[in-house]
């Protein structure tokens, strides 16, 4: 899958695309709809298809002392997109000058003329433009006067048809440890991307060496023990090691500093380096002071074995295989 930024030249066999345009921060199931949606249409007329995203998030933009929790970062939302079908994502630099483009200009610019696109994808919801005032009916209105199409789709809800899958409340069920909540919505286990990097290395003084990741700011899931899937992202259909993680701040240790922490209940080898992709399964408890060390290795062997057990039963029924991409992680695709 080819990543378009704004410094690449577009590939000739990239114009006349579908894209579907929006910010798809989760690539949840509502946005896969409207990603099936593009490749149903691109399909039907032989073109290529994609995604048209920015980054960063525009929040970070207009917001930049609130730092947003990204739910799909550009590397895992780039992934995902590929593991959904796409033949390319064209990421743009949301930056002042491309929030100051008019609606008109923005399609014209970066859909038409860089493009050259033959049908675009939104949302019922997306906004574009200055001010956001560009917004569905305006995109049909410019694909009818420039002659390229337009599909709009509509809120997709819950399995009931009640509730909508939404990235804010995604964001809320990872806020209270609702990690079954946020991939039903997902449709595939919530997942951090990120390197190892060397940490102060206590948990190899105390039986349980973890693979330390470092976090973006503002995210923020839950602090407390998970049960995790863990893969090297550079491996294809990489086994998937199981893992007890943790996010936080280390209390019994005092200190400061938002840590994610993963022991490998199956793997003993050195990590560090490597881009691993870790799934957060199941919220086992909050986070804890503990007033010896002695009393946290006891508690760490516990959660170890029921996070073991609690991995044991995924492997042999993991309710996410229903779904494109929880079924390509199951297979240590994703």
């Amino acid at each position: 899958m080819l990543i378009i930024d704004d410094n690449t030249a577009v590939p000739e066999q990239i114009r006349g695309a579908v894209v579907a345009v929006g910010n798809f921060d989760g690539m949840h199931r509502g946005h896969q709809q409207l990603l099936a949606a593009a490749g149903k249409q691109a399909a039907a007329g032989g073109a290529p298809w994609g995604l048209v995203t920015f980054e960063p998030h525009p929040r970070a933009l207009f917001r930049p002392d609130e730092p947003v929790f990204r739910l799909t970062p550009p590397q895992l939302k780039c992934r995902l997109a590929a593991g959904l079908g796409a033949d390319f994502v064209n990421v743009l630099t949301f930056d002042k000058a491309l929030a100051a483009l008019e609606p008109e200009e923005f399609v014209a610019s970066k859909l038409q003329e860089r493009l050259g696109v033959s049908h675009v994808v939104t949302g019922y919801d997306f906004h574009f433009g200055r001010g956001r005032k560009g917004n569905p009916s305006t995109m049909r209105s410019l694909g009818e006067r420039d002659g390229f199409g337009v599909t709009i789709v509509d809120q997709v809800t819950d399995d009931d048809g009640v509730a909508p899958f939404s990235s804010s409340s995604i964001r809320a069920a990872l806020r209270h440890g609702r990690v079954a909540d946020a991939a039903h919505q997902l449709g595939y286990w919530w997942s951090i991307i990120g390197q190892v990097v060397e940490g102060d290395r206590r948990g190899h003084t105390i039986g349980f060496p973890t693979a330390n990741i470092v976090l973006d700011a503002g995210c923020e899931p839950s602090d407390g023990i998970y049960a995790m899937r863990v893969r090297d992202t550079t491996v294809a259909n990489a086994t998937l090691w199981h893992g007890a993680g943790y996010i936080g701040r280390r209390p019994t240790f005092e200190t400061k500093r938002l840590y994610l922490e993963v022991y490998l209940l199956d793997f003993d080898s050195d990590l560090y380096g490597k881009t691993l992709s870790v799934e957060f399964i199941e919220f086992i408890r909050g986070d804890q002071k503990f007033d010896t060390t002695a009393q946290l290795v006891r508690q760490m062997t516990v959660d170890c074995e029921q996070i073991a057990k609690r991995l044991d039963r995924l492997a042999a029924d993991d309710p996410m295989r229903e779904f494109p991409l929880g079924a390509l992680q199951a297979v240590g695709k994703l």
